[in-house]
């Protein structure tokens, strides 16, 4: 357990001293430890359990009530949403640590990570807030990714991302990309916005069972010409998110709306 001076904890929870050590003695929570000095150390746990039941409840009493009931219990959307609206990059790293101490990486993605991002798109007037948790959240995947275990599969996949470089859909690319790779597949992520010709040494190279169009931007068309090109060989298309398509009578299949769970959908549509 982590402990915090009196001044540190009411800051945490937007109060003033005094009225941090008003709960205590009239509620009772939260509960100090004493120092050698006879001075109060919070228990960082317990701080930030109550800062989450009060944002919740708005009222002290229920907020103690919850707070005493459940602990701080395992990272939440919120709980990241919060510390990325402090712009606090050690608070967001030690939440998704914390989630990956009981979730896999896989659910940590789509639990926490990405509905976190999407709280963050659903507001307006907070664009800088959004802009931060999306290139935090870029990096974070970054160095996940170089983490990842080389492919066990000879499956190619392209993933094909239309639309702005920075912003949710951009980072749910990225994200489907880890999950990707961490299904033992080949994969390379590539912007859709490339001219046509562009794109002849990366199918060479991937040799890919399946594209994957994402965004919100995406068109039928990207890579066509080369695609037609690979004559018996050509790639499954499929659809990730945004990408709402149609093809014919049948149109492009989805393969759903988060990171992993999309993943694995796309893994079991190419084993079979």
């Amino acid at each position: 357990m982590t402990g915090i001076r009196t001044s540190a904890a009411a800051e945490m929870l937007g109060v003033s001293p005094s009225t941090l050590r008003t709960w205590e003695r009239r509620l009772g929570f939260p509960e100090p430890r004493r120092t050698a000095g006879n001075h109060r150390q919070y228990e960082l746990e317990q701080i930030e359990a109550l800062r989450e039941a009060l944002r919740e409840t708005n009222n002290i009493s229920s907020a103690i009530d919850l707070a005493r009931r459940r602990g701080r219990g395992p990272t939440s959307p919120a709980r990241l949403l919060a510390a990325l609206d402090r712009f606090d990059e050690a608070a967001a790293d030690r939440e998704l640590e914390e989630s990956l101490a009981v979730r896999s990486l896989e659910r940590t993605v789509d639990e926490v990570l990405m509905p976190a991002l999407e709280k963050a798109a659903e507001r307006s007037g907070r664009e800088a807030e959004l802009d931060y948790a999306c290139r935090w959240a870029s990096g974070w995947l970054h160095r996940a990714r170089r983490l990842s275990p080389p492919a066990t599969r000879p499956e190619g996949v392209l993933l094909l991302e239309s639309g702005p470089a920075l912003g949710l859909e951009a980072v749910h690319a990225q994200a489907l990309e880890l999950c990707v790779r961490r299904q033992g597949l080949r994969v390379l992520l590539l912007s859709a916005e490339l001219a046509e010709g562009r794109y002849t040494a990366a199918l060479r190279a991937l040799e890919p069972r399946a594209v994957v169009l994402c965004g919100s931007e995406a068109r039928l068309d990207v890579v066509g010409e080369p695609l037609r090109r690979a004559g018996q060989h050509r790639p499954r298309r499929f659809a990730y998110r945004a990408a709402q398509l149609l093809s014919g009578r049948d149109g492009i299949p989805q393969i759903g709306k988060l990171p992993a769970a999309a993943a694995r959908n796309l893994a079991d549509a190419l084993a079979s």
